[in-house]
C-alpha cells in the first residue's frame, strides 16, 4: 500500500529534507507541503492524506498541537503522526490529548521513521523509544513531574522572588526564552501563577 502524506513544517530546508528521504522509499508518497497549521488544516480536508507528518512549533499562527486537534476533530480519517525535536511530557501529553496517532522524534532513524508512517496511516500508534519511557513512567505514576536541569534553575530562581529579567541576567538567557521554560514548568507542574509553580515545587521537592 502506498501512503499519501502531507508534510507540515515551517522550515522549508526541512521540508525539502523530508521530501527527499520520503522520495526513497517506493510505497510512501507526498502529496502537499504545508508551512503553517492553518495550511495543514486545510490542505488535510481537502488532499484527504493518509498521515499528517506534523511537526509542533510551526511559528506565527495555531501550532502543531492545535492544527492536530483540528485535522483529528474533522474525522475525515486523516492521522496525524507528530515528528519533532520537543519531548517534554508537556508536549507529549497535549499532542496525544489533541488526538495524534503517533510521536516521533527528529533523531529516528530513515527506516523507524518510514515503519511509522505505515502503522499511523493504519490507526496503530508508534513512539520514540524516549517517548514512550515517559509516558510508560506517567502512567506508572512515577514520583513527581520530570524537570529539565534549566527548568530546576528558573524554579530557584522564582522561589527567590526574581522576575524574568532578572531571571534572564542571571542565567544568561533572553526573557523570551525565560516565559517559554516557565509555560512548561507551569504545564508540567499543573499551575498557572509563578506563587503556585513555586508552591509546588517545595511540596514535591523539586528546587535545586
Amino acid at each position: 500500500m502506498t501512503v499519501r502524506i502531507l508534510l507540515c513544517d515551517d522550515h522549508a530546508v526541512v521540508r525539502a529534507g523530508l521530501l527527499a528521504l520520503l522520495g526513497s522509499a517506493d510505497d510512501i508518497e507526498v502529496v502537499g507541503e504545508a508551512g503553517s497549521g492553518e495550511e495543514a488544516v486545510a490542505m488535510a480536508a481537502k488532499l484527504r492524506p493518509d498521515v499528517v507528518l506534523m511537526d509542533l512549533q510551526l511559528g506565527p499562527g495555531i501550532d502543531g498541537v492545535e492544527a492536530t486537534r483540528r485535522i483529528a476533530g474533522a474525522r475525515s480519517g486523516v492521522h496525524v503522526l507528530v515528528l519533532t525535536t520537543y519531548d517534554t511530557d508537556a508536549d507529549i501529553t497535549r499532542a496525544i490529548e489533541a488526538g495524534a496517532t503517533g510521536y516521533l522524534l527528529k533523531a529516528e532513524r530513515p527506516e523507524e521513521l518510514f515503519a511509522a508512517i505505515h502503522s499511523a496511516a493504519q490507526g496503530r500508534t508508534t513512539l520514540s523509544a524516549p517517548v514512550a519511557s515517559r509516558v510508560m513512567d506517567r502512567m506508572r505514576g512515577a514520583a513527581g513531574p520530570t524537570l529539565t536541569d534549566r527548568e530546576r534553575d528558573i524554579l530557584g530562581q522564582l522561589a527567590h522572588g526574581l522576575g524574568n529579567r532578572e531571571i534572564a541576567r542571571a542565567l544568561f538567557i533572553s526573557e523570551a526564552t525565560v516565559k517559554t521554560h516557565l509555560g512548561r514548568i507551569y504545564a508540567k507542574l499543573g499551575v498557572d501563577t509563578r506563587a503556585g509553580a513555586v508552591a509546588v515545587a517545595k511540596e514535591q521537592r523539586l528546587l535545586p
